[in-house]
């Protein structure tokens, strides 16, 4: 019996813990429960959740990418700055960040794969590197239409309408950024269960010598994996920059802790016990539900962390304990 209650809330813990707090909070909240808020919810978790399924496939892959905050903050920066510095078209403006984004991924990948430093400790030298990148290529300025140089010039040019609309438009009342998030987890998560590439991640990340021997080609698959880590976390870099419509030098460094705590909220969602892009989806949703929730109740932003501490922990507890149960 006691078993049975544990599987139970291994497969489903995550999800009922979402229709609790959402109970909660309807009750306790008059507005909460309404189109219009879940729709600012979704919308607050667009980015995050972006760089969270990066992170998810760097661990597919048995990784673990620590630089997409600062990946965030670069193609932030490089976003608004293509705008506003140096008057960019549209297209220039989001494809430069992506490709500065899988970049990363790829010097990502030749410490990991070629020099076989250990993904921790590669990723966080990394991070530092491109931290220092992007705070040196702005002299620690955020940027943000016609801004003023320190030589008393100011920056041609601004944020245009259709790049704006990427963070801040909607569609039949639904923001873009939502949109396109629910379209990239459902590509995502085809392309993991549906395709051999997919499910060679998996195979590579579950066992690397046997993936080897079973003709897998492990060093093509891991720098894919790190790549598009890269990208993800690009998107989520333009995405910041359209949002909030200027270029945020530190937008990136409370996203990693957040992406990682989706990620690993997502282990137990329908007891997955490994990274997936669905349970990660509900992770994001179940810590936006929480800070909106907090934030309507008019607690301190410094509680949130407490919380979603918490509702970490207890995830973690439920995946981890559960999971060796079983080998035992």
């Amino acid at each position: 019996m006691k078993d049975k209650a544990l599987h139970f809330a291994f497969r489903y813990g995550a999800i009922i813990v979402i229709i609790g707090v959402i109970t909660f909070f309807s009750v306790r909240l008059p507005y909460f429960f309404s189109l219009n808020n879940f729709a600012d919810i979704l919308g607050s978790i667009t980015i995050v959740t972006f760089v969270a399924i990066g992170v998810t496939l760097s661990l597919i892959v048995d990784g673990f990418d620590l630089s997409v905050g600062s990946t965030v903050s670069l193609t932030t920066i490089g976003a608004a700055s293509l705008m506003i510095w140096y008057e960019q078209p549209l297209y220039i403006v989001i494809l430069v960040p992506l490709i500065i984004g899988a970049v990363i991924g790829l010097l990502n990948a030749f410490l990991i794969v070629k020099l076989r430093i250990p993904d921790l400790l590669a990723t966080l030298a990394m991070m530092y590197i491109v931290g220092g990148i992007h705070k040196t290529y702005t002299q620690g300025y955020n940027i943000y239409n016609h801004m003023a140089f320190q030589d008393g010039t100011k920056a041609p040019g601004e944020m245009t309408k259709s790049f704006l609309q990427l963070g801040q438009g909607k569609w039949l009342g639904i923001p873009i950024s939502v949109i396109l998030l629910l379209i990239a987890v459902a590509v995502v998560h085809i392309f993991l269960t549906r395709t051999k590439y997919g499910r060679q991640m998996y195979v590579t990340g579950g066992n690397v010598e046997a993936a080897r021997l079973s003709g897998i080609k492990v060093n093509k698959v891991r720098t894919l994996a790190y790549v598009a880590s890269g990208v993800f976390a690009a998107i989520g870099g333009i995405l910041f920059a359209s949002r909030v419509g200027s270029g945020q030098i530190d937008a990136g460094s409370p996203l990693l802790m957040e992406s990682v705590a989706a990620v690993f909220v997502g282990f137990s969602v329908f007891g997955a016990g490994k990274p997936n892009v669905i349970g990660t989806f509900i992770g994001s949703v179940l810590i936006g539900v929480l800070v909106n929730g907090l934030t309507m109740m008019n607690l301190q932003y410094f509680t949130h962390d407490i919380v979603k501490g918490t509702v970490l922990v207890l995830a973690l507890a439920v995946t981890f304990y559960v999971l060796n149960r079983s080998k035992t």
